[in-house]
């Protein structure tokens, strides 16, 4: 490389002072503490940060760019604090930023990123670049993309140069480098360092090329810089890099391991700096070493104090054992910032881009041609660069214990911990237009339970290789729409060109149809939940009410219920009329037709007019007579049909199930009726029919009367007569109207 031009002393003057001073910089993803207490400053030269992957090396590059929110303490440059600026009026101040993976654009040829780059009467110039880097001017009309790895990070950092920076950042520059090409880099970093030009903050896991280039060294472990000294006495020392760091050099060399001795070639930092520049020591005798390590470190955590850290156990079993307050009880208000950005009118195109994404990509450019707008978000726990827009980090950042639960060694884990994470930061985000993915089953499992967090009407296709078998476990009460990919989704060929094509036409489709608003002449919808067993009582309401309200009939099957619910969190339903509670009865006893516990749970979030029963909870449901289970052999069973057997239900279990629905009423803070018709609950607790008992029956009412806390608003009701009773339909349609008609207008009233 040739040598650098000279600059003018008075461009050179301005980097004498204050080019970054960090204080007590305490950054949090979530409850993850991630930076505790960082202190560094940086006037002139280069100073290092090193330490393993995960210490939150890459965190302190972000935080000083603004690209993360710091929680507390200070980031100055220039004698002026950063902290809440942009990232762009950051760069502004004069400060260049070479991310980690270098981040070019492929289609760009060199010259073309330059010239987006450079900055007006600046003093590093496109001309000065190409003297700089006879190599980029070789390569001057190649894309990023066809460039080797020292080439691209030649650019990356010519790229930040343009910027006319006093502080230049660089993470990891030699990170996935052959041997030759950090060499390469090496030199690149001497000459900027020589020219006095710009303050170099470098983070490097190369201990070697770090200690070679740098003037000081800080050690970062768990979020902390525990040690900061001469970059010579680390490079000179392998023992004491085994102490602090855990790791000798990252280079394949045949470095000794012993005590260099001072006629040893490795003393000395290769290649050299000039003079102005050389801090190099001749190395101690044995006997002086232990006295040369304590003038040289400097330990910056002088308290005595350890704070727990992000991956220890103490910092979830006793959060107040540090200073810091950490806020736990809503992931959202913690970690917002890191994507504050609307994604309202966006596509999401979800998925692991470590893997999948050539075919991501492919989706991605099938809904450009319908003028989609998108957003890509990835989901993989692999820890290698991303080129999505929303990366992995972000949205781990979202999981309940911090980033570092969802990141490790484990696969399924991580898998498992990110689709938590992705489905609190679905929550966050639910003004998404539509979400599309490509997968296997990992994938599959991974991003569903999000698209789950969406309302109704919102478009979501799921393309996997899982799609021809039961899908119910992907679906839920959502409207999902699984698209079976024939071959796996593994590159790009004459079948998943097709698949994957129809996958993202479908969604523009949806997304075209879909109405800008409700109709007018739309009806308040109504959810209701009904068994065969209570189909006269439901029947009854839906024609009493039809005629004012759209009546949505939903089979009380497990997945029915959900769906109602889903449907009240969606904000489709403006009451319900959920008569048939019986999924409560297989939940608690192990049917086939269970709810979740989440049951009710709609109800109390909205606070839409509720009105309930007891409808079917004298049944708990099986499948063919031999998938019961052996302890309830000597029960009394109804065989419905050869795929469905009923199990009556005890007094035992129904004075449980009525403790259990009355707390879920206790949580409701809209208006609620519930409805207790003594004479029976379906058509089988009847007068002469097989599940007839009226201990049962009074256990389950009089357990509810105990346990729910009346109120004005939350009433329960008796009547004498039977759930099938066209009186009770009567009660049901009047107690909806009577409260009805007091929270909301009726159609008749809109006028």
């Amino acid at each position: 490389m040739a040598r650098l031009p000279s600059v003018s002393d008075s461009r050179s003057a301005r980097n004498v002072r204050n080019s970054l001073s960090i204080r007590d910089l305490q950054v949090y993803y979530g409850a993850s503490h991630a930076l505790q207490g960082v202190n560094l400053s940086l006037d002139t030269g280069v100073h290092a940060v090193v330490g393993r992957n995960g210490m939150g090396k890459t965190t302190l590059c972000n935080a000083i760019m603004g690209l993360v929110p710091v929680r507390s303490g200070s980031i100055r440059v220039a004698d002026q604090d950063v902290i809440g600026l942009a990232p762009h009026e950051i760069s502004k101040l004069g400060v260049g930023y070479t991310p980690q993976g270098r981040r070019l654009w492929r289609s760009l040829s060199v010259h073309e990123h330059l010239r987006l780059c450079e900055v007006p009467k600046g003093s590093w110039t496109i001309a000065r670049i190409y003297e700089t880097f006879p190599r980029l001017a070789e390569r001057r009309h190649n894309g990023g993309g066809q460039l080797s790895g020292g080439e691209q990070q030649m650019l990356a950092i010519s790229r930040a140069l343009l910027h006319d920076p006093r502080l230049l950042i660089l993470d990891e520059p030699t990170e996935g480098l052959a041997p030759v090409i950090v060499a390469q880099v090496e030199e690149l970093l001497h000459k900027l360092a020589d020219s006095a030009d710009v303050a170099i903050l470098l983070i490097e896991q190369n201990i070697g090329v770090a200690t070679r280039v740098a003037d000081d060294v800080s050690i970062m472990v768990n979020g902390v810089i525990t040690t900061q000294m001469d970059a010579a006495a680390l490079g000179n020392d392998r023992e004491l890099q085994q102490r602090l760091l855990g790791v000798g050099r990252e280079e394949s060399t045949s470095t000794p391991t012993h005590t260099p001795t001072p006629n040893s070639s490795a003393v000395t930092k290769a290649p050299a700096k000039s003079a102005s520049a050389d801090k190099s020591v001749t190395p101690p005798d044995s006997a002086t070493t232990e006295n040369k390590k304590k003038s040289t470190i400097r330990a910056t955590n002088q308290s005595g104090y350890v704070a727990p850290t992000r991956w220890s156990r103490a910092r979830w079993d006793n959060p107040a054992s540090s200073d810091d307050t950490i806020v736990t009880s809503s992931i959202q208000e913690d970690v917002q910032p890191l994507f504050s950005e609307s994604l309202a009118s966006q596509v999401l195109v979800a998925g692991t881009f470590d893997t999948k994404a050539r075919e991501l990509g492919f989706i991605v450019g099938r809904l450009a041609r319908h003028d989609v707008k998108v957003t890509t978000v990835d989901l993989s726990t692999s820890g290698k660069p991303s080129s999505a827009r929303i990366a992995p980090h972000h949205v781990a950042a979202y999981h309940p214990q911090g980033a570092s639960a969802v990141f490790g060694t484990d696969r399924g884990k991580s898998i498992t911990e990110m689709a938590v994470a992705f489905e609190n930061w679905m929550r966050a985000h639910p003004e998404v237009s539509g979400i599309i993915s490509a997968a296997g089953s990992g994938g599959t499992a991974l991003v569903t339970p999000a698209m789950r967090q969406l309302s109704i009407g919102v478009p979501k296709v799921m393309i996997s290789t899982v799609a021809s078998g039961n899908v119910a476990p992907y679906v839920g009460p959502s409207d999902i729409m699984m698209m079976y990919s024939v071959t796996d989704v593994q590159g790009i060929n004459s079948i998943s060109r097709q698949v994957l094509g129809n996958g993202a036409d479908a969604l523009a489709g949806m997304l075209s149809s879909r109405p800008e608003a409700p109709l007018d002449d739309q009806k308040p919808a109504i959810g209701l939940s009904m068994f065969g067993l209570t189909t006269p009582a439901v029947q009854a309401v839906t024609a009493e009410l039809e005629s004012d309200y759209e009546c949505l009939v939903f089979h009380a099957t497990g997945i029915g219920g959900q769906s109602m619910e889903k449907l009240a969190d969606s904000g489709f339903l403006t009451a319900a009329i959920d008569l048939t509670t019986t999924e409560v009865c297989d939940f608690l006893m192990g049917g086939v037709f269970a709810c979740t516990e989440d049951r009710f749970g709609a109800f109390a979030r909205t606070r839409i007019p509720y009105v309930g029963s007891i409808g079917a909870l004298d049944m708990v449901n099986f499948g063919a007579p031999d998938t019961v289970p052996a302890k309830y052999s000597e029960r009394q069973f109804v065989h419905h049909n050869p795929q469905v057997t009923l199990m009556r239900t005890t007094p035992e279990e129904n004075r449980k199930m009525g403790q259990w629905i009355g707390a879920k009423l206790n949580a409701m803070d809209g208006p609620v009726r519930f409805l207790l018709p003594e004479g029976g609950v379906s058509g089988l607790d009847a007068p002469g029919q097989p599940f007839e008992n009226v201990e049962a029956r009074t256990a389950l009412i009089e357990a509810l009367e105990e346990t729910v806390d009346t109120t004005s608003d939350r009433q329960l009701i008796r009547h004498p007569g039977h759930i099938n009773d066209p009186a009770f339909a009567a009660l049901a349609v009047s107690a909806f109207k009577d409260f009805f008609a007091k929270t909301r207008s009726t159609p008749d009233a809109k006028n």
